[in-house]
């Protein structure tokens, strides 16, 4: 098994293309040719998560946080980012990322807080625009049916809870082929009518290039007439942060107390309590001042994040309280996530990689220390 067999297992959980513009993911150092001799999964990775694997013989690390975020003009080992990667290079250890692509995964992050909290009928917080995409192309009358289905077969036409869905519209297309064509129905330098049917069916931005070979794969035309575009509509099942409800609603100060039971905190930073009960929960991972307005418009209770400052919390404005659970305690699970995804996908390769080979590293990287 290669870093490339894996990588292409944690992306159909998050695909590359869910992440932030700012963001940096994906394999950040190594080959994806690599062969896999074990895999140690992490929140960061430092100095002690290398040791780690090469104590365990893994190399490949995959980790949540990105080591590597701005831009690097020489790596000399000046700084704990610079030493990280000099020590994994010499080392032949690959580093994988996936940071806000996994947050803006519908079985990500927040998902997990979710699942730790024991909220019902989540849903995301902050659906992402921009993810969904639109394909329309002819195709004669008599191969639409075929072309539909391998279509639907690459990932195409699925919306929310539905799939198949394609809309088709009968009519009339022309063409003339120049001297150096070589038409599929129809001769060379005569103009041809055919009737032909218009599909159109949206399918999400990361699947374009599997759409897209599907379709010149498999349609009978020489050159094929198709037109992509980027719909502004949100995917309700892709995006930041994530809303629920308790089975039974509780007063603040005993959610603040199953918070801290959950997630073993030490603290809480949170806003003015109030007498309502806590029945519609908001949560993000990390930093997720950014969304405060978002968990009042979709009428939460209190949001669970991390890193708010001072002036954030007057936000609230008595309409929410806002708890801030620290940046690693609110995504602590999240290796614990990957590790039971991986665990569970690799397991048709376990001939090449045994499962016992995913590992969860013991090491705590929050930097943050409480007295």
């Amino acid at each position: 098994m290669i870093i490339k067999n894996i990588t292409d297992i944690i992306e159909k959980l998050s695909p590359l293309t869910y992440a932030e513009d700012f963001d940096n993911v994906g394999l950040l150092v190594g080959n994806y040719k690599t062969e896999v001799r074990g895999v140690l999964v992490t929140l960061d990775t430092l100095e002690i998560t290398v040791d780690e694997a090469i104590a365990k013989n893994c190399n490949l690390i995959v980790s949540f946080h990105p080591i590597i975020f701005k831009g690097l003009k020489k790596i000399n080992g000046s700084n704990y980012v610079e030493r990280v990667i000099l020590k994994a290079i010499k080392n032949d250890i690959a580093i994988y990322s996936m940071h806000t692509a996994l947050d803006n995964s519908s079985k990500g992050v927040s998902a997990k807080m979710c699942e730790i909290i024991g909220l019902q009928n989540t849903k995301i917080l902050i659906p992402k625009s921009g993810e969904i995409k639109k394909l329309s192309t002819y195709v004669p009358h008599k191969n639409a049916e075929n072309l539909r289905n391998v279509l639907f077969k690459a990932g195409a036409g699925n919306i929310g809870n539905y799939d198949h869905c394609s809309f088709n519209i009968k009519g009339e297309g022309t063409y003339r082929g120049n001297e150096d064509s070589n038409p599929t129905i129809g001769d060379k330098n005569i103009i041809h009518t055919e009737p032909e049917t218009n599909i159109s069916l949206i399918f999400e931005k990361h699947l374009e290039g599997k759409v897209l070979k599907a379709l010149f794969n498999n349609h009978p035309y020489e050159e094929v007439a198709y037109e992509i575009i980027t719909l502004d509509n949100v995917h309700q099942n892709i995006g930041m942060g994530m809303v629920g409800e308790l089975e039974n609603e509780m007063k603040p100060i005993e959610f603040l107390n199953l918070l801290k039971e959950r997630f073993n905190l030490k603290s809480i930073r949170h806003s003015a309590l109030s007498d309502k009960m806590i029945k519609k929960v908001a949560v993000l991972g990390g930093s997720g001042s950014f969304a405060i307005e978002k968990a009042i418009t979709n009428g939460a209770d209190i949001y669970i994040s991390a890193d708010f400052k001072y002036h954030d919390f007057f936000r609230a404005e008595n309409k929410i309280i806002l708890a801030d659970i620290g940046h690693y305690e609110s995504e602590q699970f999240t290796k614990t996530l990957l590790v039971d995804y991986l665990t569970k996908k690799i397991t048709n390769f376990a001939a090449a990689l045994p499962i016992s080979r995913i590992i969860l590293s013991e090491n705590n990287t929050n930097p943050i220390n409480y007295f």
